[in-house]
């Protein structure tokens, strides 16, 4: 555990005040290409594969991608610093987009999915953005500085939406590819903001420098154990749905401009609470705020299983928004709190590995289970919400465990 403050002193948060305002904006312009992903991409992977079961695997690969990045995009970060890894996450979001945006000039799937790969590069950088808030952060202003950070998504929330809604159709008759255009430059635009970011290079380690403990010995710890599962979980199940949403709104007979607001509508649930998030962590503690964040993601499930008719959409991506920032931000402020500065890189990398791994399980799970299991939209749907069960009852029983164990022993 990382020691904390002195009571009698008082901590000097300047630097990561900064850090917050600069991340907040990235987090708002560079962060507005994800939900354009995340509508585009099954819709855009149903039009261009004709194997229905494949139409999410675009979405898939970016986090697949994120998966495989997280270590060395952690790692580039240990040697180089955070702004190193940030600008390389936007380089591989400009990358991708252009491969997607060519792919669809060109009709192929293939290359769609290697652009989609590309992104996951960014994804994956994104993810660290509330890492690089808790840096400089006292133990006190920790939760604030990532749920902050976390609440510059609400500005992605509606211009990722909106740039959907309104360039999609710009480069017609290519369906979607000016959106993509549109991304390029949001990475090239965004990734200027870093150069405002402070956060110095790490100074090279000394021989006798202490390494802090192994991956097997970090695993062992109750808390860092439990902090990557409600973290893993939180994100997966959001994934899980959010991923066959586009598909089954429009599936239900609604339109795409129906399903581009409901994702809008989710993307503000997650990080509208970012706002106070911080200090409703601090207020009730950290355990009670990952359990909350279940026990809402469990009430979006309910709602999806409630019906098929627009306003359950609304509400179930309304409260899985709500349970995944209580969820995902209590789990990254346990888990920020557990290590040492020497194992900052080892954690956040296998974090992140993990994390993403098991959102690639969902995202892949869910096209199978919205389009391969039943024959129509509502029987898949049904069955994407019944498949949170497992993924809750794990969150849940470890959380329970936890909470057991003597205090000292955590």
């Amino acid at each position: 555990m990382v020691a904390s403050s002195s009571p009698d002193s008082v901590p000097d948060d300047r630097r990561a005040k900064r850090n917050v305002a600069v991340l907040f904006l990235a987090q708002a312009i560079l962060g507005a290409q994800m939900p354009v992903n995340f509508v585009l991409g099954g819709l855009a992977g149903q039009m261009l594969t004709p194997i229905a079961c494949l139409a999410t695997l675009p979405i898939s690969l970016i986090v697949l991608g994120s998966m495989i990045s997280a270590p060395n995009v952690s790692a580039l970060m240990g040697r180089f610093g955070r702004r190193a890894g940030f600008f390389a996450g936007a380089a591989g979001g400009a990358v991708g987009s252009s491969l997607c945006a060519l792919a669809l000039f060109l009709d192929s799937f293939a290359l769609f999915l290697a652009g989609a790969l590309c992104t996951g590069v960014y994804m994956s950088a994104q993810a660290f953005y509330r890492f690089a808030a808790a840096d400089a952060a006292s133990e006190t202003f920790r939760p604030k500085a990532i749920s902050w950070v976390m609440a510059g998504g609400l500005a992605a929330a509606v211009l990722g939406p909106q740039l959907v809604k309104a360039t999609s159709d710009a480069l017609a008759p290519v369906p979607f590819a000016g959106a993509y255009v549109v991304v390029i430059g949001l990475n090239l635009v965004g990734s200027l903001l870093f150069l405002a970011l402070d956060a110095p290079r790490p100074a090279p380690r000394a021989a006798d420098a202490p390494r802090g403990r192994s991956v097997p010995q970090l695993l062992r710890t109750p808390r860092i154990l439990v902090a990557m599962i409600c973290g893993m979980v939180s994100y997966a199940l959001m994934n899980l749905v959010m991923t066959s949403t586009p598909l089954a709104v429009v599936g239900c007979g609604f339109g795409q401009g129906d399903a581009a607001d409901v994702v809008m509508v989710h993307v503000l649930a997650m990080f509208l609470p970012s706002f106070f998030t911080g200090h409703v962590i601090n207020r009730f503690g950290v355990e009670k705020v990952i359990a909350a964040g279940l026990v809402i993601l469990a009430g979006a499930g309910l709602a999806g299983l409630a019906g098929v008719e627009l306003a359950n959409f609304y509400v179930a991506l309304f409260l899985l928004g709500i349970g995944w920032n209580f969820g995902y931000i209590g789990a990254t402020t346990m888990l920020a709190g557990a290590h040492s500065v020497e194992e900052r890189s080892r954690v956040q990398g296998m974090n992140d590995f993990c994390v993403f791994g098991l959102v690639t399980l969902a995202s892949l799970s869910s096209g199978g289970l919205m389009n391969c299991l039943g024959g129509d939209p509502q029987t898949g749907w049904a069955a994407v919400n019944v498949a949170m069960i497992p993924f809750l009852t794990l969150a849940g029983g470890a959380l329970i465990w936890f909470a057991l164990r003597r205090p000292e022993a955590g």
